[in-house]
């Protein structure tokens, strides 16, 4: 089974586009052509920018607080393999995780921030024990995407 999360990653990019633009146009039209009059529906231009301001930055940095990463699975192989990297607006480097099937020892899905936050850690047999992999964020996975990497992660190995 193969699956990415690139349609989530590409819909938070371009509400972010879309919010950068609505602000500098917010900005040319209050600020320097000044065409919109104030007071609009009673509140002043100030409190409006505050309030536009504070969702342009929610929506800008909720990618990087809640760890979205672009991930990619694949298990068609011989090998479990996970490619990933931070997709919020400061990006990352580039990742992968490959393991054999037989040396999988188990998976674990951990939630943090009321489960905004999730992240797999996957385990690998070695010939001293077993080995922990860093974090994958699964954040930005929808719940089928997440449903179908449980499926197919304990047809592998167990929970840990």
């Amino acid at each position: 089974m193969t699956f990415d999360n690139s349609k989530t990653i590409i819909g938070v990019r371009i509400k972010l586009f879309f919010a950068t633009v609505f602000m500098l146009t917010w900005v040319a039209l209050v600020y320097i052509a000044k065409l919109i009059k104030f007071p609009l529906l009673g509140i002043d231009d100030s409190i409006w920018t505050l309030v536009l301001v504070v969702i342009y930055l929610v929506l800008a940095f909720l990618p990087n607080a809640l760890n979205y990463q672009f991930v990619s699975y694949n298990d068609e192989n011989e090998n479990i393999v996970f490619r990933f990297f931070t997709a919020g607006i400061v990006g990352g480097k580039k990742n992968s995780i490959e393991i054999n099937k037989n040396l999988f020892a188990g998976y674990r899905i951990e939630s943090h921030i009321f489960g905004l936050r999730k992240n797999l850690i996957m385990y690998q047999k070695l010939g001293q024990g077993i080995a922990k992999f860093p974090p994958i964020y699964i954040s930005a996975l929808s719940k089928e995407q997440l449903n179908k990497l449980v499926k197919a992660l304990g047809t592998f190995g167990p929970v840990m």
